[in-house]
């Protein structure tokens, strides 16, 4: 074999060599996938109250809440008759009964329509947890 034959072959064997080496070492197995986390729900709006105590209307009367807009920036408690009027898409109308001190009723307004009740959900007053949720 001529010299220039055989630095061919070298050349060849070399290139044959590392392409099966690197082939080997550069191909991985395909990663495991993770396992999935554990479903978790997230807190929802109708879990939990959120209005502090001391904001919750006097027993027989009503306050047309916000959701997300600070306690002090809320409009204070009023006669429940036609607060309908008042409660902007997206509100909540908080009411105390007077007959039964311990829950709060909540009426949810339409998130696009000002004064259309959607919902009817009913609050442990002390708690602030969700006894029970209607559609209107």
């Amino acid at each position: 074999m001529t010299h220039s034959a055989q630095r061919h072959a070298a050349l060849f064997l070399a290139a044959t060599v590392l392409s099966c080496t690197s082939a080997t070492t550069t191909t991985r197995p395909a990663p495991r996938p993770e396992p999935e986390p554990a479903p978790h729900a997230a807190p929802s709006t109708a879990a939990t109250l959120g209005i502090p105590p001391g904001h919750l209307p006097p027993p027989g009367q009503c306050r047309v809440w916000i959701p997300g807009t600070p306690p002090g920036h809320q409009a204070p408690s009023s006669p429940c008759q036609g607060i309908e009027r008042h409660a902007p898409a997206a509100s909540w109308i908080v009411y105390r009964p007077t007959k039964d001190k311990k829950v709060v009723h909540v009426r949810v307004v339409d998130e696009r329509r000002a004064g259309v009740i959607v919902r009817l959900r009913v609050y442990d007053a002390k708690r602030g947890t969700l006894v029970r949720e209607t559609g209107s």
